[in-house]
Parts: structure tokens; C-alpha cells; sequence
């Protein structure tokens, strides 16, 4: 059995990050932390597939419509404000165990609502849910894998949000079928606590908390205990090493000189990309309307088909992120998107309306390839542990800023010019978040994160000890 000794809690990130082979608990915990991706963006798409079946069961006016649409949105932006900051308090376990909770009662208050004005409030309690529920998660992914695993297994965050877009437009499929599509849009919501209820289970059994939280928030008695359950053919001693700082969590450190750069690019890369889905891959449902007409067999079987490009640039990229980094992709993916969004302004929707849809699909694949992956990912591996869930906070604060404009803007804009050029002016959105990460060229791709250089593992009698 091998032994570690530990003197600070720089040894527990450390170990976690350079394991030759990682812990497998640690990537189904990993795994089951990501599931709560699954429901962030099931209950974020589930409305959007029904809402024609919302506006005529419940008669709301044009700014209730935008309100409900976009009333998630607002609550995820204050979730994440103060989400962040409690994660980096509190713990990443704690949090993801309160926000599940709530996305099965507002999932179910959702699907019950009498009136537009119930519905609101449940969806923005949902959106709270989700603020909460992405610094956690993202956070506790990256902490439960090694350096060489990371990127990949965080990145899973994407290709995890299209198949839920894909779920929840197949959910509804049968009902329309079966004659039940007057309450289409309550059983596509309400479904979303049935996920949520599973990855609830799967957490209590399996997860837990961030070893590398513990260390900096519980002592490394903590720690080590975590790590014991994760790496069960190691031995761990601790030896008294320097006296370290408490943690500083503050939001303003995000700000200062050595994280100024990199809070920029997140920021950037967050809102923007977030203003281009919310625009787009939200309002799939009705853009495949505007393209195929409004058979609502057609906008459904549409929609799966457009969001399988995202499945498919979602899954590849984060295979390549360990070799290429984050800027490098991003780079690829937003000029993808600026191409796609300017050829379907070209094209005479009419009269080639296949050929539409698959500049479409091509702009789905470049987001989710590129800028999409990276809104969530660039931030939650560009901050050291004690500042983890503050960054991905501010970054996910950052994409509800962005999805609120995205949901507000999209329809007024094609309302008053057309799908066309509403398009060829979207392709604005991914070419300021190509001009950004091309100048300011932060990737977090081989930058010690936690500070300083980290030399190899060293062998003393017998004992596999880290540095000093």
C-alpha cells in the first residue's frame, strides 16, 4: 500500500491533481455532479417546446410571455451572484443537495400552476435553483479529477445540456400523438423533477464533499478522511508543515491584477455566448416553425434533428480540449458560428428552406464546439480552489445577463426585420467573443492554477511525499 504524507493543503490538490490514474469514485462523483447539468438545461428548454400550448391554455399577455421565458433566466442570475460565494463558503455538497431539492418542487409547482402569474414565480425559483446549482457542480467535477482529466470531464457539461434539449423535445412527442397536446408545455415541465429526483438519490448514496475544499475550509483531518474513500489503496499521514492563511473568498479578488485578464475573457466569453443560444438554440421550436411551417409534429421532430449537431460538437470537444485548451476552441466555434449565421442571412429561406436549416445546424455544432462549452468551462478552470466557485459565480451571473438579453431581443428583432437579417446581425455576438480571446489570449492549458510550480512526487523511505 502506498503511502502519502501531507503537510498543507496545497499537498491534497496537489495529489488529486497529479494521480497518475485518478480515483474512480471520484469520476462517477464527477459524473452524478454533471447530472445536475441534465436538469439545468431540461428545465431551462422544456417550456420553450410547449409554450403555444401555455399561451392558449393560460391567455397570457406579449409581457407575461416574455416574463415567463425569461423569469428563469432572472433567477439563475441572482442564484449565481450569491451562489458562487456560498459554494466557496459553504461547501459544494451542501449547495448541490439544497438546489435539487428545489428543482423537484418548482419542477412540480411549474406543471400545477393555475394562473401565469404562479407559473412565474415557480420558473424563477427554478432559476434560482440552477444559479446555485452550476458554481457546485462545475466546481466539484474539477476537484474530483486529475490535471490531465479535467478539461475533458468538465467540458461533458455541454454534450450532457443537448441531450436534455434533445429529451425534452422526444418527452413531448408521444403526447402529441396520444392526443394529449393541450397540456403539452405541464407534462414537458413537470417531468423535470423526475431527473431531479434521481440525481438527488445518487448523491446521497455516492457523492461528496470537494477534498480540496476540506482542506481549505475543514482541516486536513477532513480531507484526509475524503480522500481515504476516494483512493482506497493509499495510505495518508499527515505531518505538521507552515501555517497557512484562511481562505480568502472575497468577489473583489476576482478583480485584482492577477485574475483581472482572465475574469475579462470569462465574463466575455460567459454573456456572449449565452446571448447567441438564448437567441437561437432557445428559440429553435420557433425558428424551425419560420423555416418548415407550424405542424407541430414538424417543429418537434425539427428541433431533435438541429440539436443533434450540438450533441455532436458538444461531445467532441472535450477530447481535445486537454491537447488544444479552451482559447484554441473557442477560436474554431465562434468562427464556425459568424460563417453559419451570416450564410443563413443569405439564403431565401423559401425557397431553400433544407439548406436553412443545416446553416442552422452548423451553427449549433460551432457554439457548442467552441464558445458554448467554453461559457461554463474556461471559468471553472482559470481560478484556484478557494476562489473556484466566486469565478464560476461571476461567470454564470455573466450568462444570465447574456440569456436574458437573448431571450428579450431574438423575437423583437424578428419581429421588426425579419429572420434573415436578424441572423446576419446575431453574427456580431460570436465575432466580439473571437476578437476578445483572440487579443487577450488567456488559456487556462498547462497555467499552474493554484500558484506556484508543482515538482514531482518524491520518495522518502518508503514514503511517497509531496513538496514543500
Amino acid at each position: 500500500m502506498d503511502r502519502v504524507v501531507l503537510r498543507t493543503k496545497r499537498d491534497v490538490i496537489t495529489f488529486v491533481n497529479d494521480h497518475p490514474t485518478g480515483s474512480s469514485r471520484g469520476r462517477i462523483i464527477a459524473l452524478i455532479a454533471l447530472g445536475s447539468i441534465f436538469i439545468d438545461a431540461y428545465d431551462f428548454t422544456s417550456l420553450a417546446i410547449g409554450l403555444d400550448t401555455m399561451k392558449a391554455e393560460l391567455n397570457p399577455t406579449p409581457f407575461q410571455v416574455g416574463t415567463t421565458t425569461s423569469a428563469m433566466a432572472v433567477g439563475a442570475l441572482l442564484g449565481a451572484i450569491f451562489g458562487g460565494y456560498l459554494v466557496d463558503k459553504l461547501g459544494r455538497y451542501k449547495l448541490l443537495i439544497l438546489d435539487l431539492v428545489l428543482f423537484v418542487v418548482a419542477a412540480l409547482g411549474s406543471a400545477l400552476s393555475p394562473s401565469i402569474g404562479i407559473l412565474i414565480l415557480w420558473r424563477f425559483l427554478l432559476g434560482v435553483g440552477v444559479g446555485l446549482d452550476m458554481p457546485a457542480a462545475l466546481s466539484l467535477v474539477a476537484e474530483f479529477t486529475r490535471n490531465k482529466d479535467k478539461g475533458k470531464f468538465v467540458n461533458l457539461w455541454q454534450p450532457m445540456w443537448y441531450l436534455a434539449t434533445i429529451t425534452s423535445a422526444a418527452f413531448v412527442l408521444p403526447l402529441v400523438f396520444l392526443g394529449m397536446g393541450d397540456h403539452m408545455w405541464r407534462w414537458a415541465v413537470g417531468f423535470g423533477a423526475v431527473p431531479a429526483l434521481i440525481v438527488l438519490a445518487l448523491r446521497f448514496l455516492f457523492a461528496d464533499e470537494s477534498p480540496m475544499w476540506a482542506a481549505h475550509n475543514l482541516g486536513m483531518g477532513e480531507a484526509v478522511k475524503i480522500l481515504r474513500k476516494n483512493f482506497p489503496g493509499t495510505e495518508f499521514e499527515i505531518e505538521e508543515g507552515e501555517e497557512e492563511k484562511e481562505a480568502d473568498t472575497r468577489l473583489g479578488r476576482i478583480f485584482e491584477s492577477g485574475y483581472r485578464v482572465r475574469s475579462l475573457v470569462v465574463a466575455v466569453v460567459s454573456g456572449f455566448q449565452a446571448v447567441q443560444y438564448f437567441a437561437v438554440g432557445f428559440y429553435l421550436p420557433v425558428i424551425v416553425g419560420l423555416i418548415f411551417g407550424l405542424d407541430v409534429t414538424s417543429i418537434v421532430l425539427g428541433t431533435i434533428l438541429l440539436n443533434l449537431f450540438g450533441l455532436v460538437g458538444g461531445g467532441i470537444q472535450p477530447f481535445l480540449t486537454h491537447r488544444y485548451g479552451g482559447r484554441a476552441l473557442t477560436l474554431i466555434g465562434c468562427a464556425i458560428c459568424v460563417v453559419a449565421l451570416i450564410a443563413v442571412g443569405m439564403v431565401d429561406v423559401a425557397s431553400a428552406p433544407y439548406l436553412a436549416a443545416m446553416l442552422v445546424g452548423a451553427f449549433i455544432f460551432g457554439h457548442s464546439f467552441g464558445p458554448g462549452s467554453q461559457g461554463k468551462t474556461m471559468a471553472t478552470l482559470s481560478y484556484p480552489t478557494d476562489l473556484r466557485g466566486t469565478g464560476t459565480g461571476w461567470a454564470e451571473a455573466c450568462s444570465r445577463v447574456g440569456s436574458i438579453g437573448g431571450f428579450y431581443v431574438f423575437p423583437l428583432v424578428v419581429a421588426a426585420v425579419g429572420l434573415s437579417h436578424t441572423m446576419i446581425i446575431l453574427a456580431v455576438v460570436p465575432l466580439i467573443i473571437f476578437i476578445t480571446v483572440l487579443v487577450a489570449r488567456w488559456d487556462p492549458k498547462d497555467v499552474d492554477i493554484e500558484g506556484g510550480s508543482i515538482r514531482p512526487v518524491r520518495v522518502e523511505k518508503g514514503k511517497q511525499v509531496l513538496p514543500r
